[in-house]
């Protein structure tokens, strides 16, 4: 099955789980809810065998092709790659003579005349040598290598398999610039993932970053960044020719960008994998301004977000003896067999996106037109990921052994004010228990269906009923926390209040 299958407007199945593998038509977990749509809609089927996939079409755009998503039950098959053509054309010119170098012989050493020709034989071989050494096919003797499959004895039991796998998708991988009056703003890389043929255009995702105010000293210590989103976009294609990008949408809170591009000729496009797992060997993709492949190999993680980071979040670990790089934002996280896991969202604290929470986002986009979440005013850390000491403690203690446990709590949110605080444990929403962060951005996402589903729009209101363990009274209470519709990156505003002189005053008496 070729990595870009071409979509039918009337192919229109049923999804055997609530999953959205590639639309919008749940029949399952919504039961008799779930409203039954025109076909001139876009539509979703799920995977019936490994290697086949999900498509989705509407009757106005049979031309559409999208990238490939696999989902986490997924059975990875054996990948067949098509014989290729070479489009150059044979030539019938008689070859050159090889070049061979030219000496001179004992006897004829002190002939001036030999002497002369073998110094103008010596230029011209070393005139040849010098032009089939910077042939495209050489360049490996000069070129020093920097990527860890050629340097890095460790990663020889996967080698083979790692350089099949990024040859496969750096196919896809393209880079981007930006420009502001002018100057130049900063630098991503992308991936294509949907093309339309009739039109001749590609969509490319990318990190937000390409066109944030710049200054990445203080990202950090930023919730959502600033953007300009009037910025003179760039794409650098494989062919070493250039085209503009126009924004066609940036997502503050997942930090990704898309963007449409004319393309003359097909792109291709990658498969993603929903399949993902601690200590996974994969690899980050980027390009250098020349267009190279940058290779950088590391392990997937989940860990406990720092303040700033969203709670979605991923983790690259890096090898120990890598040097950090900083030309791979907004490029894909792959496995070993090419297919893209994630996309570096913020090559700064090395975090990215899970492909499961990419995939239900970018069906939301293409339904609604927005990839909206819920802000809750809060942030978590998973008990699952706390070192096993500190859980057997608290089970131990408490009888509690998961949850999301609260981190901040944003001033003046609705979370604050029904009593949720720092040090409390939320063990379900609505009636179901979370144990990762993860998890809990995939079910907000679901939420957020549901709301558009029953016609509602962005910036309203949602309910959402937790049950939350009060941490300092040692007791459960039930609660309906309104949450905010919303496409905009949420900031979680520190509790803060100033010292006035009237308290000075008390404190001064009291003492």
């Amino acid at each position: 099955m070729s990595r870009a299958v071409r979509i039918r407007g009337d192919e229109v199945g049923k999804m055997s789980r609530a999953r959205r593998i590639r639309g919008d038509e749940l029949e399952t977990e919504r039961g008799a809810r779930a409203k039954k749509r025109s076909l001139a809609e876009v539509h979703s089927t799920s995977p019936r065998s490994p290697g086949q996939l999900a498509v989705r079409s509407s009757h106005s755009h049979p031309e559409i092709l999208f990238a490939i998503f696999e989902p986490d039950e997924a059975q990875s098959g054996g990948r067949v790659r098509d014989v290729v053509e070479s489009a150059m054309e044979e030539s019938s010119d008689p070859p050159k003579p090889p070049p061979y170098e030219p000496y001179i012989p004992d006897e004829l050493a002190a002939d001036p005349a030999i002497l002369a020709a073998f110094k103008h034989a010596e230029a011209k071989y070393e005139e040849e040598e010098v032009r089939l050494a910077h042939l495209f096919t050489m360049d490996h003797y000069w070129h020093k290598p920097s990527s860890c499959l050629r340097i890095d004895p460790r990663l020889l039991p996967i080698r083979e398999l790692a350089r099949d796998a990024v040859l496969l998708a750096a196919k896809s991988v393209i880079l981007l610039s930006s420009f502001l009056e002018n100057q130049p703003l900063n630098k991503c890389c992308g991936l294509w993932f949907q093309r339309d043929d009739q039109r001749k255009t590609a969509l490319v995702l990318t990190s937000a970053h390409l066109t944030r105010k710049k200054d990445p000293n203080q990202w950090k210590g930023q919730w959502t960044g600033e953007y300009h989103h009037n910025a003179k976009v760039i794409v650098h294609l494989l062919d070493n020719t250039t085209t503009p990008g126009q924004l066609i949408y940036l997502q503050e809170h997942y930090e990704f960008a898309i963007y449409e591009v004319q393309v003359d000729k097909p792109v291709h496009l990658p498969t993603f994998n929903g399949r993902v797992h601690s200590g996974q060997d994969v690899f980050r993709l980027g390009r250098d301004a020349n267009l190279d492949i940058k290779i950088t190999h590391g392990n997937l993680a989940y860990d406990i977000p720092s303040r700033h980071e969203r709670c979605h979040y991923m983790y690259f670990l890096r090898d120990a003896s890598t040097l950090k790089l900083l030309h791979d934002d907004g490029g894909p996280i792959i496995d070993l067999e090419g297919k893209v896991v994630s996309l570096v969202n913020n090559q700064i604290n090395e975090t990215f996106v899970p492909s499961s929470i990419l995939h239900k986002c970018l069906d939301f986009w293409r339904r609604f037109n927005c990839m909206p979440c819920l802000h809750l005013g809060m942030t978590f850390s998973p008990i699952k990921f706390l070192d096993p000491i500190c859980i057997e403690r608290m089970a131990r203690k408490h009888n509690i052994d998961s949850g999301l446990i609260v981190e901040q709590v944003s001033k003046e949110s609705h979370a604050e004010k029904i009593g949720i605080r720092k040090g409390d444990v939320i063990e379900s929403f609505n009636g179901k228990h979370i144990s990762t962060t993860i998890e809990l951005e995939s079910m907000l996402i679901d939420i957020c269906w549901d709301h558009f589903d029953q016609e509602k729009k962005l910036n309203t209101e949602k309910d959402v009923s937790l049950k939350i363990l009060d941490a300092t009274k040692l007791c459960l209470r039930t609660r309906n926390l309104t949450a905010i519709v919303s496409d905009r990156g949420e900031d979680i505003v520190k509790g803060a209040y100033p010292i006035t002189s009237e308290e000075a005053n008390l404190m001064i008496l009291d003492s």
